[in-house]
Formats: C-alpha cells, sequence, structure tokens
C-alpha cells in the first residue's frame, strides 16, 4: 500500500536544548529521602522501571521516529562528552534500583550502535534490588546488529531483547526504515538472540493505517509458534517530527478483530501489574489457549490509556530524567553527578522528582485543548531521543 498522500508537516525542533532548568527544591531538596525500596508519585504508582536510552544515533530513518527530513546527514549528533559514561549510567541506575526499580530496559536510538554496550549490561546485570533479586534487565533494538551482538550480550548478563518490525515484505519494511534494509537482516538476527538464549523475545510492529496495516495477518502467521511474542503498537503521537495524525492510527481493537477472523484469539490475564499490553493467546482446536501456538499483546496508547499504572522512568543519553514519554521537560541528573553530588544527595534527588510526578498524559489527550493534544506536539521530547 501506498504512504497517506497527505503532506506531512515536520517541526524543526531539537529537544536536547529544551531542557527544563532543574528546580533547586528537586536536586537539593531542604529535606533529604532515603531509599527505601518504595516510591510513589502523587497518583500513588510505584516506580519499578526504568529505561536508559545509551545513544541518540541510530541506523534506520523510520518516519515516525527519526524522519529523514529531520535527521539527515547534516544533523548535528550529541558531542561524547555530553553522553553519560557506562560508570555515570550505573551509578545513577543503582539508586533507581534502592529506590524499586526492579526492571531496566536499554534503548535508544539504537543501543546497539554504543561502542562496548556489552560492558554496561555487566554493570546493570550485577546490581540486585534491595530484596537481593538480580534485575530484569532486557534491550530494545531494530536487530540490524543483533546478529552480530547477541551472543556478547548474553555472555554479559542480558536476559532479553524486543526488536522492532513494521513488516514482512521488503518493499513495504524499507520504506518505513528508510535505509533500504532487508527484512532479512533482521530475522537473521532474531534468530541469532533465540540461539544465544535471549528470550522470550518480543516483537514489536508499530501499525499505521495505509502503510503496513495489511502486514498485520503476515506477521501473526510468520511469528505464531515460534516462541517469539509479536506486539502491535498503535501508532502514537510522541515527539515533533513524525507529522502524526488520528486517522493514521488503526485502534488495537481492530488489530484483535482482523487477527481472530482468521486465527481465533483467547484473552489472557495480565502477566504482571502494570504491562503495558492487552495479551491474546491463540486457541487450539478445543477454543482453550494453546501455550504451543503462543500468543500476541496489542499496546492500545492511543485509544486505551494505559496512565492508571504507570511505573516508568526514563533517562535520555546525555543524562536527563523524564516521568513520561509524552513529556516536554526533564530533570538534569548528568549535571547532579558531575557536580560531585554523592549517592545519597542522588538518592534523595530522585525521590523528590517521583514523589512530584502527576503525569498522565495519555489519559488527558481526548480533554485536551488543539495546540496541547493531538495536533500539535512541537514541546514534546523525541521518541528517538528517551526511547520508546
Amino acid at each position: 500500500m501506498a504512504e497517506n498522500s497527505t503532506p506531512r508537516i515536520v517541526h524543526l525542533v531539537d529537544q536536547r536544548t529544551r531542557r527544563m532548568p532543574t528546580p533547586a527544591a528537586a536536586l537539593e531538596p531542604a529535606t533529604r529521602m532515603l531509599a527505601s525500596g518504595h516510591l510513589q508519585d502523587r497518583l500513588h504508582r510505584p516506580l519499578h522501571d526504568l529505561r536508559i536510552s545509551v545513544t541518540d544515533r541510530c541506523n534506520f530513518r523510520c518516519s515516525y521516529c527519526m524522519p529523514k527530513e529531520v535527521f539527515d546527514k547534516d544533523y548535528v549528533y550529541l558531542p561524547q562528552s555530553d553522553l553519560l559514561s557506562f560508570e555515570e549510567i550505573s551509578r545513577i541506575a543503582t539508586q533507581f534500583v534502592a529506590h524499586g526499580v526492579e526492571k531496566i530496559r536499554l534503548t535508544g536510538g539504537e543501543p546497539l550502535l554504543r561502542k562496548n554496550l556489552e560492558v554496561l549490561v555487566a554493570q546493570l546485570a550485577a546490581l540486585r534490588t534491595p530484596q537481593g533479586k538480580p534485575l530484569d534487565l532486557t534491550l530494545t533494538t531494530n536487530g540490524a546488529l543483533l546478529a552480530r551482538k547477541a551472543a556478547c550480550l548474553r555472555a554479559a548478563g542480558l536476559q532479553r531483547v524486543t526488536v522492532s518490525l513494521d513488516g514482512l515484505d521488503d518493499a513495504v519494511f524499507k520504506r518505513m526504515n528508510d535505509v533500504d534494509f532487508p527484512v532479512s537482516d533482521v530475522l537473521q538476527g532474531i534468530a541469532a538472540a533465540q540461539a544465544a538464549g535471549l528470550g522470550p523475545i518480543k516483537v514489536n510492529m508499530v501499525v499505521k493505517r495505509g502503510t503496513n496495516d495489511h502486514e498485520i495477518l503476515p506477521m501473526a502467521r510468520h511469528f505464531q509458534g515460534s516462541g517469539v511474542v509479536l506486539r502491535f503498537i498503535e501508532y502514537m503521537d510522541v515527539g515533533a517530527t513524525n507529522g502524526w495524525r488520528m486517522d493514521d492510527v488503526l485502534p488495537s481493537s481492530a488489530v484483535v478483530a482482523r487477527i481472530q477472523a482468521a486465527m481465533p484469539l483467547v484473552a489472557l490475564q495480565a502477566a504482571q501489574a502494570g504491562e503495558t499490553a492487552q495479551r491474546w493467546g491463540y486457541a487450539g482446536a478445543n477454543g482453550q489457549h494453546d501455550p504451543r501456538l503462543g500468543e500476541i499483546g496489542v499496546i492500545s496508547s492511543v485509544t486505551q490509556a494505559f496512565c492508571g499504572d504507570c511505573s516508568r522512568a526514563r533517562l535520555s543519553t546525555e543524562g536527563q530524567l523524564y516521568l513520561c514519554l509524552f513529556a516536554s521537560q526533564g530533570y538534569d541528573l548528568r549535571s547532579l553527578v558531575r557536580a560531585g553530588a554523592d549517592d545519597a544527595d542522588l538518592a534523595s534527588a530522585i525521590a523528590h522528582i517521583w514523589r512530584g510526578r502527576e503525569d498522565r498524559y495519555s489519559a488527558l489527550r481526548a480533554a485536551l485543548p488543539p495546540d496541547q493534544g493531538a495536533g500539535t506536539s512541537a514541546q514534546r521530547v523525541e521518541m528517538s531521543y528517551i526511547g520508546g
């Protein structure tokens, strides 16, 4: 199918310059808060997940994330000195774990472009929760470099990977990644990850109406019974550069209906609290879920907001802490670390920031005025900057 012919408006905004002047009350609070392993925000949501962007670079130019019109050959990426070092990332992550974080996901950009990433993986894999448990350590990748990196990442302590794949048809996939990268190489990366023991593997497909929605059934058929969990994500209004329109969104309910018509599904319970995906299992001949056939997931971030139990914080490549995927402002933890703050000061700053959190953009989207809602997003941080 052809791309929607409606002209796409791309706002040229460099989100890295839009830092919030971090309130002194947040980063140098008068009352020090010690880590207790249990931290809640103003809406009583716990801090359980931390997503860490390790690079602002990517080797794809997907239109919904890093469109070529903005991220062209002249685009200036962050200098190495601005990036958090592995040691700084590990130190910050340690304080998040002390506050109750149990899961860390490495993102980008494309995280496998960060040189010697397995060194960071090993450092994070050594962390333990206050109860002495290892972290759930995972990584999201476009799969381009996964075949050559899977084994060393697993050896370093990485547990799982999530691979972004928006279709099996080469023409569609190449049009979406916009760098002529073939599907076969991503599938080889998935196979290498399975062979290395990185699992269960998840594959994320962003569904854009009129662009790749005809790939829903081929993707479902391909991964059924493979041990890979395929998840369909509604096309989101993240950042300022993807020209998002509600007309481009195919609701998750429609995705499930399409698959259900060809391959019977059974609704499954959430695997854990705060899970973003609704789970559906493939049914066997008896009408019950057949685990051998596997399952799919749908992430309805536009039509069914899951803000109510969101437990995720996001750390950008240069050390900005964001409290929501749709945030427009962050808190500068890098400056605090490089100014010589000790671990107790860092832990206290994180606690005060999270305690003040009340972000729930997706839940409020429909009620927002036009200049703040779905129509424009010039103020929001880019997904390529803090990860999906």
